[in-house]
């Protein structure tokens, strides 16, 4: 793909924004602002929290593994949602751009990305249990579906080529 082709490819496009919410509302500065200036007990508060679920950082008293497996979550959220917008068939199979089916495939792939990053992570951790392993990518899969549908507009509209 050429940089000046003037059609965007729906995965392209859902990955680059999975990647600016990753960079933009899992930043440090974001979490720390969520946590501080927002009420949990509001829709609005909880949804501003939930966008920093795959938080990252780069603390230089943390050890090494720890900056690693705390950042491999937000990576992983990235990597899989690429993987899984390419592999899912909805928006491939549609015969016009821009159907519905590309906006919940784009959705689907945020969710199942989110779930398995969590999972994934979890068992780099010290400690890793199979409950801890579960109860994450649930909270993997809910950041995924509530947050999701961003990536769904994303790839709406975007050219599925033929090779």
């Amino acid at each position: 793909m050429a940089l000046g082709n003037r059609y965007k490819t729906a995965p392209g496009a859902g990955t680059l924004a999975a990647l600016i919410l990753v960079l933009v509302f899992g930043s440090p500065w974001y979490s720390d602002w969520a946590l501080e200036n927002t009420n949990p007990d509001t829709a609005g508060g909880w949804w501003l929290r939930l966008l920093a679920w795959p938080h990252w950082s780069f603390d230089t008293d943390d050890s090494l593994r720890d900056v690693i497996v705390g950042d491999l979550k937000a990576i992983l959220l990235v990597v899989l949602t690429a993987l899984f917008l390419y592999l899912l068939p909805g928006s491939q199979l549609a015969r016009a751009r821009g159907t519905i089916s590309q906006f919940f495939a784009g959705w689907a792939s945020y969710i199942f990305a989110g779930g398995f990053a969590a999972l994934l992570a979890t068992l780099f951790l010290s400690n890793p249990s199979l409950l801890g392993a579960f109860q994450a990518a649930g909270s993997g899969a809910s950041y995924g579906l509530f947050v999701g549908w961003i990536i769904g507009l994303a790839t709406l509209g975007g050219w599925r080529g033929t090779r």
